[in-house]
C-alpha cells in the first residue's frame, strides 16, 4: 500500500503546472501518511486550483474522538472495492481529486530477512505526477474548521511494483497527465472504474533508506531519496 510519499513545494507547482497554487508548503522529501499531513491537491469541486488537503479520509459520520478511532486506517482505498465500502461509496462518484507527488516509497520483502527494504518510485525524468484520490469535506469537531481529507486509491501492482512490493503486490493509482480531466470529471461508476487500473507507463525505481520503519530520524531531507 502507499503510505509514504514525496511532494513538490509551491514554487515548483507554480512553475510546472497551469493551476492557481494556493498551497503554500515547501517541498517534502519524505512524509508518512500516519502523520496525517496537509499535501497539495486539485479537487473536482474547483479544478483550476491547488490547495492543501489532509491525508486520511475522515467519513461524514466522524463527529467525536471515539468516532475518529472507529474510522480506522483510511490512508489508502482499495480501488476494486471502493464502490462497495461504506466509508467511500457515497463520495467516489462525486468527490475525486489529484495528489501531486515527486515519488512514493514502497517496501520490498527479502527472503530470509526480518526487515524489508525500501524502494523509491518516480517518473524517469523526475517530473511531478499525480495520484488519484477520493476526498470528503471534514468539520473538525474541536475547532469547527472545515477542510478536505483524502485517501489514495490503490490498484493491483504493475510488473515493476509486483517485483518491488512483492508481498501485497499493490500500487497507488497513478493518473497520467492525459487522463487527469477524465478522472476529475468522469460520470458514473463505469467511467470511473475504467480509470482505476495499474499504471502502464514507465517508472524509475531504486533502493533507498528504510523510511517505513524510521523512528526518531529526520527523513524530510534530500538524501533520503538517494540510491543505496
Amino acid at each position: 500500500m502507499c503510505y509514504h510519499v514525496s511532494t513538490p513545494g509551491s514554487t515548483d507547482l507554480r512553475v510546472k503546472t497551469d493551476k492557481n497554487v494556493l498551497y503554500t508548503g515547501d517541498e517534502i522529501f519524505h512524509v508518512s501518511g500516519f502523520d496525517t499531513p496537509f499535501l497539495p491537491v486539485t479537487l473536482n469541486n474547483n479544478a483550476d486550483i491547488i490547495i492543501p488537503a489532509r491525508w486520511r479520509f475522515l467519513p461524514y459520520w466522524v463527529k467525536s474522538d471515539a468516532d475518529l478511532k472507529k474510522a480506522g486506517n483510511t490512508l489508502n482505498a482499495i480501488g476494486e472495492e471502493i464502490f462497495e465500502k461504506n466509508t467511500y461509496k457515497r463520495d467516489i462518484l462525486t468527490h475525486r481529486g489529484l495528489l501531486y507527488v515527486n515519488g512514493f516509497f514502497e517496501p520490498h520483502k527479502v527472503p530470509g530477512q526480518k526487515e524489508s527494504e525500501n524502494y523509491y518510485i518516480y517518473y524517469p525524468n523526475k517530473e511531478i505526477f499525480t495520484l488519484g484520490v477520493v476526498y470528503t469535506m471534514f468539520k473538525d469537531f474541536n475547532t469547527d474548521q472545515v477542510y478536505p481529507t483524502f485517501s489514495i486509491l490503490t490498484t493491483p501492482a504493475n510488473p515493476l511494483l509486483e517485483n518491488i512490493h512483492n508481498e501485497k503486490k499493490r500500487m497507488p493509482l497513478i493518473i497520467p497527465e492525459t487522463k487527469r480531466d477524465n478522472w476529475l470529471f468522469a460520470e458514473g461508476k463505469e467511467e470511473i472504474q475504467q480509470l482505476i487500473i495499474p499504471f502502464e507507463g514507465e517508472l524509475g525505481a531504486h533502493r533507498t533508506f528504510r523510511v517505513t520503519s524510521a523512528r526518531g530520524v529526520d527523513t524530510n531531507r534530500p538524501d533520503i531519496q538517494d540510491a543505496i
